[in-house]
């Protein structure tokens, strides 16, 4: 028997893909600290902060609650607002936004947002 899944319209469905995005988020700063030799957990507020503010106003600025796992109305909208809004909020608050960085980010971050929900597309239209 397989484990219930939360339905993407639900307040738990929407919680699990705003938690979701939260976590992965946080994984891509992890990664990103660790790959620079960096104390991953010392300094993970700052690095994540950025992003997750900026996640957090990409989820309000596409209304991501009405449609969590979409791949264009959410993800894509979600994903460009995280990565501006983060490289703007680290610019403003002096960290470090090189040109590598920023292409880095933006495609590790495409891969996490809009990927888990390519990915649950492809399972929900095997399901149907």
């Amino acid at each position: 028997m397989a484990a219930p899944v939360a339905h993407a319209h639900t307040t738990g469905g929407i919680l699990a893909a705003f938690a979701l995005d939260v976590v992965l988020v946080t994984v891509f700063a992890a990664i990103g600290r660790a790959s620079h030799t960096e104390a991953v957990f010392a300094g993970l507020a700052t690095t994540a902060g950025p992003f997750l503010a900026a996640l957090v106003i990409g989820w309000l600025a596409s209304l991501a609650w009405r449609s969590p796992r979409a791949i264009v109305r959410t993800g894509i909208p979600v994903w460009i607002v995280t990565v501006a809004g983060g490289m703007l909020l680290r610019a403003l608050s002096g960290q470090g936004v090189q040109v590598a960085f920023v292409i880095v980010a933006t495609i590790v971050l495409l891969v996490l947002l809009v990927g888990w929900r390519a990915i649950a597309a492809l399972i929900a239209r095997r399901r149907h």
